[in-house]
């Protein structure tokens, strides 16, 4: 008897957003590796080039677009090009974020607030429904948010990007919910303190960092490709029937 692949992409289109570098490019390659054709999108056209050059070298298939998903037109102009191009898009991966304020809660300034906002609910927001309209013409598809830790355990000196963590959660369930009947799963990745540039505040202060691990049970931070595994499944068959979840990467953290 032969056993079926869950895992196979192969036909499949996969956008993730936020993905020149960190848990983004790691994504890219993992669903690339598999089959999937992967979009590969960020601000700067020539990082995601980069990329998906990279993928396409070792047998992959890629290409590039250039987005910043804190802005809605070019929201709507990277799903427009998606869908001229292609006709359809089964895998969507909410990655992009940004954090552009560290500090007490107290002295958050508008302008910070508003980026974050921007990007972390109304993009993925926005991102999420262009994403589902398209997979609604084609049978249904996989929507994956990249939210955090944070989103349950508000971060130090993080207080408005784990506000936006937190809707992100939120929002996860509410898609999942009135998606279902369209074959569409939304789920959620809650990554712990991981290595990269994103988290470079944290994970380059050992202090800060010192005090994150002494709540981790596996004492270290993660890499990117340590939360990759986790996209594959929720964005696979083998997941087929899972939806409304946040799986919590995090070597522990969220359980003590």
């Amino acid at each position: 008897m032969t056993t079926p692949d869950l895992f196979n992409l192969h036909g499949k289109i996969a956008l993730v957003t936020g993905g020149s570098r960190g848990i983004g490019e790691s994504i890219c390659r993992v669903l690339a590796a598999h089959g999937a054709h992967v979009i590969v999108s960020s601000r700067r056209l020539e990082n995601c080039e980069s990329i998906a050059a990279s993928i396409r070298g070792a047998g992959g298939s890629a290409e590039a677009l250039s987005s910043n998903i804190g802005d809605l037109e070019q929201i709507d102009a990277l799903f427009d090009k998606i869908a001229r191009k292609h006709g359809r898009l089964e895998i969507l991966v909410n990655n992009a974020a940004t954090n552009p304020y560290f500090g007490h809660i107290l002295d958050t300034d508008v302008v910070s607030f508003q980026k974050t906002i921007d990007v972390n609910v109304r993009g993925y927001f926005f991102s999420s429904v262009r994403g589902a309209r398209l997979m609604a013409t084609c049978g249904g598809g996989s929507i994956v948010n990249v939210a955090s830790v944070n989103a349950i355990v508000p971060g130090e000196m993080q207080g408005i990007y784990s506000v936006t963590k937190a809707a992100v959660v939120s929002m996860t369930k509410a898609f999942a919910v009135e998606c279902a009947s369209s074959e569409i799963r939304v789920n959620a990745l809650l990554p712990g303190a991981t290595d990269t540039k994103f988290a470079s505040a944290l994970i380059e202060n050992p202090e800060k960092l010192n005090r994150i691990l002494s709540h981790v049970p596996m004492k270290r931070a993660a890499q990117p490709d340590e939360m990759s595994g986790a996209v594959l499944y929720l964005a696979s068959d083998a997941a087929r029937y899972t939806t409304g979840v946040c799986l919590n990467v995090d070597g522990g953290y969220l359980v003590g």
